[in-house]
């Protein structure tokens, strides 16, 4: 059997753009090698990030010659170049489905997400509005994936998919976010999740029960509670 050449990925800690891949690549049982990148000091704007990616943006990934960037963008290759076991399910309608939520999630609920993230990661949250209608679009689509995982232990079909893999980042980023002080007045909306979402919950930890996840954690993650215990 021909030997995998190893595949190179360069990241930026905290992305769930980056640890999507970084989990689909564990998912593949791919080696890879980790070139991880500190964003604060914009090395992700160095030359030779920017010769692979002209937006300067990760992740990226490098398959010998071939190089591929945006998250979805790596996944759909991956699972093509390396088809076991598959990401967008095994016929085109459960690959339309996967897609789907996907794109729904990253269309309806992603950037209301990353700005409750941003937001909580701030010195001084601010509780205003804008963040108000950003909590109701998230708590909205946390029911509609509960709905989804009522059914079945993963939110397209009975295996893990890139849907899984695209939004348990998202998920896990807000979860972290929730923890920090002050932070309570939004947290108790969502946690305990073994409360509001206990599929959620659920699925959370089968997510990271899976094989080679703690290879993906972002530095200084590790020891972090699982989603829905307290940090004391």
């Amino acid at each position: 059997m021909e030997e995998l050449a190893v595949i190179d990925v360069y990241w930026g800690s905290g992305s769930p753009y980056c640890w999507r891949v970084l989990l689909a690549l564990e998912r593949k049982g791919l080696p890879w090698r980790s070139h991880l990148l500190n964003t604060d000091l914009q090395e992700h704007k160095a030359p030779q990030i920017v010769a692979m990616n002209p937006r300067g943006r990760l992740p990226v990934l490098r398959d010998g010659d071939y190089i591929v960037f945006e998250s979805l963008a790596v996944l759909y290759y991956l699972d093509l170049k390396y088809p076991a076991p598959p990401l967008f399910g095994h016929s085109p309608e459960e690959a339309g489905v996967i897609m789907r939520v996907i794109n729904e999630f990253q269309a309806y609920t992603e950037a209301d997400l990353m700005r409750l993230v941003n937001e909580l990661q701030s010195p001084a949250p601010r509780f205003g509005e804008g963040l108000t209608r950003a909590m109701h679009t998230v708590a909205r689509e946390a029911r509609t994936i509960e709905g989804r995982l009522s059914k079945g232990d993963w939110i397209v079909g009975d295996a893990v998919s890139a849907a899984d893999i695209a939004i348990y980042p998202c998920i896990r980023l807000l979860h972290r976010a929730l923890l920090r002080p002050g932070a309570q007045e939004l947290a108790t909306r969502f946690l305990p999740a073994e409360v509001h979402y206990p599929q959620l919950a659920r699925w959370l930890r089968r997510v990271e029960a899976l094989p080679g996840f703690g290879k993906t954690l972002p530095p200084g993650w590790q020891g972090l509670p699982v989603f829905g215990e307290s940090a004391g």
